[in-house]
């Protein structure tokens, strides 16, 4: 069966005007091509569920909620910390973002990246002091390069105060101890 399978890619003979090999490889080409985007498409899904299960154990949320329920967008276009409204939610990769207007939402799902906080939305000093995860005051914060940075504010300890006094140093420390925690 193998001998005139092969015999008949090898002919000359035609099939509605092309030759029988040609049509094969049309359609090996095609279904190898398929087979291809599949299991990209398939691989793409798992590694966007790795992601999302890794930022659901590693990232500051409260029942899946980020930033306490506060707005990111606005900390950007308001400057100032804004609550934000459960009925104009968005998900992120595990992660779930309140926004107090349909706007700010909308600009949010442009580049989320953009607005996330930094370090998993844990406080920024102590992730640069010692790596650790330290719960966060969402009204204690700074923009630095573009970027949204949270801090612990409790119990007469505002540390945003102790990261002004040495910013470099502890954003490099705070750099390199997150990368570790989630990359």
């Amino acid at each position: 069966m193998l001998k005139n399978f092969k015999r008949s890619l090898l002919s000359t003979e035609r099939h509605q005007g092309k030759p029988v090999a040609d049509i094969f490889v049309l359609k090996f080409l095609t279904m190898k091509h398929f087979i291809t985007a599949v299991l990209v498409l398939v691989g793409y899904a798992a590694l966007s569920q790795d992601d999302a299960a890794l930022r659901k154990k590693q990232f500051n949320l409260n029942n899946g909620v980020a930033v306490s329920g506060y707005d990111p967008v606005a900390y950007f276009t308001q400057n100032k910390a804004v609550k934000g409204n459960k009925d104009l939610a968005v998900v992120n990769n595990g992660a779930t973002y309140y926004f107090s207007s349909a706007a700010d939402k909308e600009e949010f799902k442009k580049n989320p990246s953009r607005y996330e906080p930094q370090y998993g939305g844990w406080c920024a000093y102590a992730m640069g002091k010692d790596g650790s995860k330290v719960e966060i005051d969402p009204e204690t914060f700074k923009i630095i390069n573009g970027k949204l940075y949270v801090f612990y504010n409790k119990f007469f300890n505002n540390t945003l105060k102790s990261w002004n006094k040495d910013e470099s140093k502890l954003h490099q420390q705070a750099d390199a101890n997150w990368q570790k925690i989630y990359h």
